[in-house]
């Protein structure tokens, strides 16, 4: 199968990329702006490169001034095809050595490479066996580029821009300046994770005594290695007597006939990019929180909306409610007068309109509004805690997305809540009843001691009046009649507190219910989509990285 046809197949870099745009995309006012354009413009140069002739591995030199990278360059290719001399910098322009110019010229035009040299001397591996033979490494373009560290900031741009671009890298240093700190800190480190497509180079070895070599190679390793390259390769040469071009041409050519650069550098882009992404991060995902966390904020949220006072309102409305309908008939017009708390809070009202329906609660002060936010806060914090302060930011932020509206949400669920305000109990018509009847019996006793008292004062004959157990029957209606009333009276007086304080535990809960929804809705659920957010990300970053 060939090159080209592997790359129209899904490949692990494929599904690195993708997973590396999804943490983008996830990621986004999440992470570092910085870290997201880079991931952006990786992610884009990415594309671009692989639409490009895949028959092609960039090797670029780079290297500070006075590192005899030039040279060295020419050295490689078998030209003189960079200026190499005293004066510095000698390289402002990027330029090319080709061997195998067909398919070549997109690929230099999206490197901004316009110097082009067409080679025709071969560079050949060695294959090493008992039938030793060779492989011309054909499909190399290998680039002199300007100094990094030149004093001239278009020349260091373009450094720059090329070390993003280029499939193979090769550091080329030199005995004096190899562990200048401006090298390694600002272009080594920084691509430490491209370990597999780095090779450094000790140019100017000539200029060591044969007792100074290994010390100053075994030095540069352990910059390296603290640089970050976990395995560098590090070759010593010399452009100008020519010790060790071979073992470089051979490495160049090596990397080249394996074709496989160009993948393994925008894999090293791909975990570099995520590296940083999860800087900061434990990479572990986050747990939705808990039950009596989303109970705890629903309570306070019902607390600072009024829910305690609405309750009490219930408790009293409904013992009013009894004493309107069961008291003693004639000490009823008394609660009548008396003012209905749940009709002062607006929540006694038959024919009302969901969507406009509001209760007389009194506006949140300083105090509840303060309650609310820390509740509002504390869930967040909780929801958050683990996760980089970014993502705690941004979980905070969906916390409070609906923090302007949430106490009309919670009025508005408050008042039309069914908290069984015009509900009567089904015992207040028995004892109304037994009431109105006392009240007519004691009456009745009346009227006929009245008639009695009348008769006997126009001295009217009138017939004994009838006896139980030696009282009077309207003696006797009176004082039942009236006794009955006061019995009753105190009795449903009891019950009534008995029924009110159910019927206040029913109305919290379905008020608490109630808020429950709007908490869910406004907190709980944007958190959840946040957290959700966050752990897709940290998966994407996980697939890749790895």
């Amino acid at each position: 199968m060939s090159r080209r046809r592997q790359t129209t197949t899904t490949s692990p870099l494929e599904l690195r990329l993708e997973a590396l745009k999804e943490a983008t995309e996830l990621g986004a006012d999440r992470i570092d702006v910085a870290v997201s354009e880079i991931s952006w413009k990786m992610l884009e140069r990415a594309s671009t490169r692989r639409t490009l002739s895949a028959e092609h591995t960039v090797v670029g030199f780079f290297g500070a001034t006075g590192s005899g990278k030039s040279s060295l360059f020419n050295a490689v290719a078998g030209q003189d095809l960079a200026r190499a001399a005293a004066t510095r910098p000698t390289t402002s322009q990027p330029l090319a050595g080709i061997w195998g110019r067909t398919g070549s010229d997109p690929l230099l035009d999206w490197l901004g490479v316009q110097e082009r040299h067409v080679l025709d001397s071969p560079l050949r591996l060695e294959k090493k066996g008992f039938f030793g033979s060779e492989k011309e490494a054909s499909g190399l373009i290998l680039l002199d580029l300007p100094d990094f560290d030149s004093t001239v900031a278009a020349n260091r741009e373009i450094a720059t821009k090329l070390a993003g671009q280029v499939d193979v890298l090769i550091w080329v240093l030199d005995p004096q300046k190899y562990a200048d700190a401006a090298v390694h800190h600002d272009f080594i480190r920084p691509l430490a994770t491209h370990g597999s497509v780095t090779l450094v180079v000790l140019n100017q070895i000539d200029k060591l005594r044969d007792n100074e070599r290994q010390p100053v190679m075994d030095s540069l390793r352990s910059i390296l290695l603290a640089d970050g390259l976990a395995n560098p390769r590090l070759l010593g040469v010399s452009a100008l007597t020519g010790e060790g071009l071979d073992p470089l041409r051979q490495e160049i050519a090596r990397v080249v006939t394996e074709r496989g650069a160009t993948t393994r550098r925008l894999t090293a882009d791909v975990a570099g990019i995520a590296e940083r992404m999860g800087e900061g991060s434990s990479m572990k995902e986050l747990a939705l929180p808990s039950e009596p966390a989303k109970k705890s904020l629903t309570g306070e949220l019902a607390a600072a909306a009024g829910v305690d006072t609405v309750v009490d309102a219930v408790r009293s409305s409904y013992r009013l409610d009894a004493h309107k309908k069961t008291g003693w008939p004639l000490t009823r017009w008394l609660a009548k007068v008396r003012p209905d708390p749940l009709r002062r809070l607006n929540l006694k009202s038959t024919e009302v309109n969901p969507k406009l329906n509001r209760t007389s609660l009194p506006a949140p002060g300083a105090a509840q509004k303060a309650q609310a936010d820390t509740a509002v806060r504390r869930y967040a914090d909780q929801a958050g805690e683990g996760a980089p302060e970014a993502w705690q930011g941004s979980i905070r932020r969906a916390a409070r997305a609906g923090q302007e509206t949430l106490a009309d949400e919670l009025d508005q669920a408050i008042a039309n809540t069914d908290i069984g305000a015009t509900k009567g109990a089904w015992w207040w018509p028995v004892v109304s009843v037994i009431q109105w009847i006392s009240l007519v019996t004691a009456l009745a006793g009346a009227l006929w001691l009245g008639a009695l008292f009348a008769a006997q004062y126009f001295q009217f004959t009138v017939p004994e009046v009838p006896k139980i157990e030696g009282f009077p029957v309207p003696t006797l209606m009176v004082v039942i009649g009236i006794l009955l009333g006061i019995v009753l009276g105190l009795a449903t007086g009891l019950v009534a507190r008995i029924g009110a304080a159910g019927r206040a535990r029913k109305a919290r809960k379905a008020l608490h219910a109630s808020v429950a929804k709007v908490a869910s809705r406004a907190v709980i659920e944007p958190v959840g989509a946040e957290i959700t957010r966050h752990n897709l990300f940290i998966g994407a970053l996980e697939r890749a990285r790895n």
